[in-house]
């Protein structure tokens, strides 16, 4: 027989499904006549449709060499390359082919696959249209024209063009799957679902559809199914990475870490380079258990794989920081500053508002963060008020325990005025059985476990309580519960306290501030209407223990005599900038330490290390452990002078160091979380020690720590002061924020719609 002979036979034994038996036959028309194009190409073929990548690559590349352009070794040698992730040669090999055959429809679209690849959607579909104007009522290039159209967010369009595909295939179980991932995009979960059922009824086993209608459920705040969904996808497909990775966020979300952390560690079994798993479980091990070194490590990795993840160059700074790991600080602030100018998911606003001093940036930050993590949500219909005439005042919070959030607020609790209000806490956290947490409970006329309940749950637990104003204690710090304020459970939502900053949500109707954080000229960076307290808007509780009895230097490692400089601010607050005026005061101040909060393992040696880039000894850089609060607050005794940070100032940290009689040296910032400490220490009367720029900051330590008599008339007139002036007078604040609260409420009762205003002094 000769070659072309040999060749039908070997066709004709491929399309029977024999592709051993054709494979042998292609070898053997090699061997007598090695220019055959049909039986190189028919071999390649064969290769990749058996997964045997390399050798298929092998053949075609000789086969092009003989004829570069040959259409069939051209299209699948462009294919071979794009599952290989080299996305450019494969579009160089596609745009070849079309040029050389510009009706070859199937390269026309394997260019747009490519193109959707490499996430430019908007020349995919431009790729899938040409197709579809050659050949109309194409399936393929109407499926992937979904899949572009989808990717450009025309999620109305992408699910027209799956319902196209599916008029000429109504059993295609994966454009099934696609049409239910883009009613999900466009928030019709229930539809998605019946979408997803309808591809398991064509194809029961298919993991894909199981893990997408997971997702769905999840969405759906119906995790237990979701979850069993999951457990469906991996039966199937016991390494299908994504409903592994999927699988740990819903063991997250119900708290079963070790299992999640298993779920994580299985996808990237699977997928080593699946950055999105990665991120996934080194956020759980920060944010869950305060694992600085394995998250560090994740997040890395990820950044390595994938740096655009959303989010991502701005949480791994925040860890980097938290490490005191300043390496290319100046050039990822940058980044993450140009990237939220452009409206990319470049930070996180509680990440961001560490290294911003840009009102306008935080505002572009939290609003970009709310629209597509919190937007708004259909909410419950809002009872007219009746019963006892009192405003029902819920506070939200997930630190009703010994926390900062916690120790500041506890006594406004107490001294709110019974007669006018009803008390509600809702406690996304848990109780820690500490003395505080039995004030906090007492305090309340009911106190609600929100931390065990859906969104969805959470918001018919509140609205039951007919909640007036429900303050956010938050915002996006902490155990926050954004989700619920999205789905406005009470008539007023208020931003206060735990998050220094707007939160950008169009359902949070105010924000409680002072006229040093919020200066009038600045209300238009906030997307809540601003309500301007009469001095600090930060509340303190004058009822606080003054702390345990004060050790002695030697005990906490400073040495017996020496001028103490300290900052107890986290880490994560550090900035390279303020750390090199912190060396040059230490330079110039013979004899004097830098006594710092050692809050993770990481950041004592690499702040030594920076130190002595600086010239100064590491052993000048004194680390102080984490210890209880009590603890805490009287070895601040030990201390000269707090030196503060930016462009986030120390807030908590702040009050704690003046109840103590610890004087503090602040700069204003730009911004609310570079003003607070400003605040405070105005109102406590001592403006003195309110800088406004770096270089009297530096200049006025020197001069501090030189002058051991105005500092000590300093430490003197803050002792004085604490009792007399409104920082620290509980009563009065109560006050003043119960003023704001009656106002707030009565020009919602005259049908007006919220408005900033400012409330004046009521002395106590």
């Amino acid at each position: 027989m000769n070659p072309q002979e040999l060749y039908g036979q070997a066709a004709l034994l491929h399309q029977g499904g024999r592709a051993a038996e054709a494979e042998r036959l292609c070898s053997q028309i090699l061997g007598m006549a090695p220019e055959h194009e049909d039986a190189r190409y028919l071999l390649g073929v064969i290769h990749f449709q058996r997964g045997h990548y390399n050798e298929a690559m092998q053949v075609l590349a000789a086969a092009l060499g003989n004829n570069p352009n040959a259409a069939g070794p051209l299209l699948l040698y462009g294919l071979l390359l794009q599952k290989a992730r080299h996305f450019d040669e494969a579009l160089a090999h596609f745009e070849r082919a079309s040029s050389k055959y510009p009706a070859l429809v199937e390269a026309i679209v394997n260019r747009g696959n490519v193109l959707c690849d490499m996430g430019r959607y908007a020349e995919a579909l431009a790729s899938f249209d040409k197709a579809l104007l050659l050949r109309p009522g194409f399936g393929e290039a109407l499926y992937n024209r979904g899949l572009a159209l989808r990717g450009l967010s025309r999620a109305a369009e992408a699910l027209a063009s799956f319902d196209a595909v599916l008029t000429l295939r109504p059993g295609l179980a994966e454009a099934l799957v696609q049409r239910g991932i883009t009613l999900a995009m466009m928030k019709r979960f229930e539809e998605a679902l019946t979408s997803y059922d309808r591809a398991l009824a064509v194809r029961p086993a298919y993991s894909d559809a199981y893990s997408n209608r997971g997702d769905a459920l999840r969405e759906l705040e119906r995790n237990a199914e979701a979850l069993k969904n999951y457990d469906m996808a991996l039966v199937y497909q016991p390494d299908n990475a994504v409903a592994l990775n999927n699988r740990g966020s819903v063991l997250q979300l119900l708290k079963r870490f070790d299992e999640a952390r298993e779920s994580y560690d299985r996808a990237l079994a699977a997928r080593p380079d699946f950055a999105e798993a990665l991120v996934n479980r080194g956020t759980m091990e920060w944010v869950e258990f305060q694992r600085l070194a394995p998250a560090l490590r994740d997040l890395s990795r990820a950044a390595q794989i994938n740096p655009d993840c959303d989010y991502l160059r701005g949480d791994l700074l925040h860890l980097r920081m938290a490490a005191g790991d300043w390496r290319d600080f100046e050039e990822q602030v940058a980044r993450i500053g140009a990237g939220v100018k452009a409206g990319a998911r470049a930070a996180k606003p509680f990440t961001y508002l560490a290294i911003s001093k840009s009102p306008t940036n935080l505002k572009a930050c939290a609003v970009l963060y709310t629209r597509t993590n919190y937007p708004p949500a259909p909410s419950l219909a809002i009872r007219k008020k009746s019963g006892n005439g009192k405003i029902r005042l819920g506070y939200l919070s997930g630190e009703f325990r010994q926390q900062a959030t916690a120790f500041l607020t506890a006594g406004l609790y107490e001294r709110h005025d019974k007669s006018r209000f009803e008390l509600v806490a809702f406690d996304n956290g848990w109780s820690d059985n500490s003395p505080l947490r039995g004030r906090l409970e007492a305090a309340f006329d009911k106190f609600i476990a929100i931390s065990q309940l859906t969104d969805s749950e959470a918001v018919q637990r509140i609205h039951d309580e007919d909640i007036d104003i429900l303050v956010n204690l938050n915002g996006y710090f902490g155990r926050h519960r954004m989700g619920v304020f999205a789905r406005r459970p009470a008539r007023l939502q208020v931003n206060y306290l735990g998050f220094p900053g707007t939160l950008g949500a169009p359902y949070m109707d105010y924000i409680i501030a002072d006229r040093t954080v919020i200066p009038d000229s600045e209300r238009q960076f906030y997307t809540e209407q601003v309500v301007t307290l009469p001095h600090s808007y930060q509340v303190n509780d004058s009822r606080r223990a003054p702390g345990a009895v004060a050790p002695s230097r030697i005990e906490c490692g400073l040495p017996q005599s020496g001028f103490v400089f300290c900052s107890f601010n986290q880490s994560y607050k550090l900035m390279p900038a303020m750390f090199a005026i912190w060396m040059r005061i230490l330079r110039r101040v013979d004899g004097s330490v830098l006594w710092l909060l050692e809050s993770n393992g990481e950041v004592a040696q690499n702040l030594r290390r920076e130190a002595a880039g600086h010239g100064v000894a590491g052993e000048r850089l004194v680390f102080a452990p984490m210890i209880m609060p009590e603890k805490h607050l009287a070895r601040q005794a030990l201390a000269d002078l707090f030196l503060d940070t930016l462009p986030c100032n120390a807030h908590t940290t702040a009050s704690d160091a003046l109840w103590a009689g610890l004087p503090l040296l602040t700069c204003r910032g730009g911004a609310f979380p570079g003003r607070v400490a400003a605040s405070l220490l105005q109102a406590i009367g001592l403006s003195e020690l309110v800088t406004e720029n770096l270089e009297e900051y530096e200049a006025l330590a020197i001069r501090l720590a030189g002058d051991p008599q105005a500092l000590q008339a300093i430490r003197t007139k803050i002792l004085s002061n604490r009792s007399v002036t409104p920082l620290f007078d509980t009563d009065r604040f109560a006050r003043a924020i119960e003023a704001a609260y009656g106002r707030m409420w009565d020009i919602a009762e005259r049908g007006l719609p919220p408005q900033g205003f400012a409330v004046g002094d009521e002395k106590s």
